[in-house]
């Protein structure tokens, strides 16, 4: 029997030694309304984005849900000149994930992990494998245990006019 989307996650957290807690939850139509949900502030919701390299290749950016991706401080820190988001089925073929799903545990696909520097020191939450789960982790623990590379890849949100 093939494994669901969530115990692939816990399977895959578990392999690495990590302490994680899926919750389910109500859907939320933003991420402010998971973080109200979650009862956390939206800084401590994470958002696992699926980013496409210009050679082909994809990497993980672990996003704070206060901040977005500074595309330039990115490229800077990977040394290439064009990075992008890919299609949602692209995301999907490369992660096993559904986009507003996406985690880096549990991933088909081993990617390498970015992750913005205001994550350390904070129990997060981000995507858990299904929609209305969210899964519950220590950030220094989860970054450790993919050897993620930590850096400020992230700038303010700007207000959506």
């Amino acid at each position: 029997m093939p494994q669901s989307a969530t115990e692939r996650v816990d399977h895959d957290a578990r392999a690495r030694g990590l302490t994680i807690e899926i919750v389910e939850r109500p859907p939320a139509n933003s991420l402010e309304e998971a973080a109200a949900l979650l009862g956390l502030l939206p800084s401590d919701v994470v958002k696992s984005l699926v980013v496409k390299r210009h050679d082909g290749d994809y990497l993980f950016a672990l996003v704070p849900g206060d901040r977005q991706i500074s595309w330039s401080k990115l490229r800077a820190l990977l040394g290439v000149n064009k990075l992008s988001l890919p299609s949602p089925e692209r995301a999907l073929e490369a992660t096993g994930y559904e986009r507003g799903t996406i985690t880096p545990l549990g991933s088909t696909t081993l990617l390498p992990v970015i992750a913005d520097e205001r994550m350390l020191g904070k129990r997060i939450a981000l995507g858990a494998g299904a929609p209305g789960h969210s899964l519950l982790v220590d950030a220094d623990a989860l970054l450790a245990s993919f050897d993620a590379t930590i850096a400020d890849i992230t700038d303010p949100l700007q207000p959506r006019d």
